[in-house]
């Protein structure tokens, strides 16, 4: 019985289940009123396909021994947020082509009109909050508009100063094509709005999209830029350690 008892204990400590977690990825999708059914298409199909790009893999994929870690969910109003994609442990381009999968799958539900952006900040809060062993925890918000409804954004982030996470955001310039492309003008705005209220944490940035069909690639170069310096300034260091 001790002896296997001790194998046991072995196997746990060998198992892929007791590898570290590097980075834990909170993915917020915003599907206001303001984000119409091919938009929303447009926003989840680009985040599977950019999970799935060569240069993100390679680096979600650079340290089998400490793993990212990624969950994704849409928002809208202060009441309204839905879980797409629970904590997933990225170890494999298998595990990666599972998520795409499923957000190239889901449907769109009944979502209420409003953009709650610190309702989103907070319920993205709560999800890191679970995976405090991870070396950086990360929210990403993708918005196409500022808070009208609940909580502001200020008061969130004033509220998750000390908890140690990082809040990036991705946003969307969107505006309706037959009223003349305003799109530069509502990214500048919208920016600066994302600067001041919404992103927390050393190094966080706001990535831009000139409109929907812009947001894979956009969505690319922020997991990159996010993936690569975790790379440089934690994984390499701790390589060192030994020396």
């Amino acid at each position: 019985m001790i002896t296997r008892a001790l194998a046991l204990c072995c196997l746990a400590l060998g198992s892929p289940a007791a590898a570290q977690c590097r980075q834990a990825l909170a993915l917020g999708l915003d599907v206001s009123g303001s984000v119409d059914s091919n938009e929303y298409r447009l926003q989840l199909d680009g985040l599977a396909a950019a999970l799935q790009r060569p240069e993100v893999e390679r680096l979600i994929l650079s340290n089998p021994e400490a793993t990212v870690r990624i969950s994704v969910f849409e928002w809208s109003e202060a009441g309204f947020q839905r879980l797409l994609v629970g904590w997933t442990d990225i170890r494999s381009p298998t595990d990666l082509s599972g998520i795409a999968q499923r957000l190239q799958s889901t449907r769109r539900s009944s979502a209420p009109q409003g953009t709650a952006v610190g309702s989103a900040m907070q319920y993205g809060a709560d999800l890191l909050d679970a995976q405090a062993a991870c070396w950086k925890r990360t929210l990403d918000l993708s918005g196409d508009g500022k808070h009208n409804v609940g909580l502001h954004p200020r008061e969130a982030k004033a509220q998750l100063q000390a908890t140690g996470i990082t809040i990036n955001g991705l946003v969307i310039g969107a505006d309706d094509p037959s009223t003349g492309d305003k799109r530069y003008v509502q990214i500048g705005e919208l920016s600066a709005y994302y600067n001041a209220w919404v992103i927390l944490g050393p190094g966080a940035f706001v990535e831009t999209a000139l409109g929907f069909e812009a947001y894979e690639d956009a969505m690319t170069r922020k997991l990159i830029r996010e993936l690569d310096s975790l790379a440089l300034s934690q994984v390499l260091p701790l390589n060192g350690e030994s020396q």
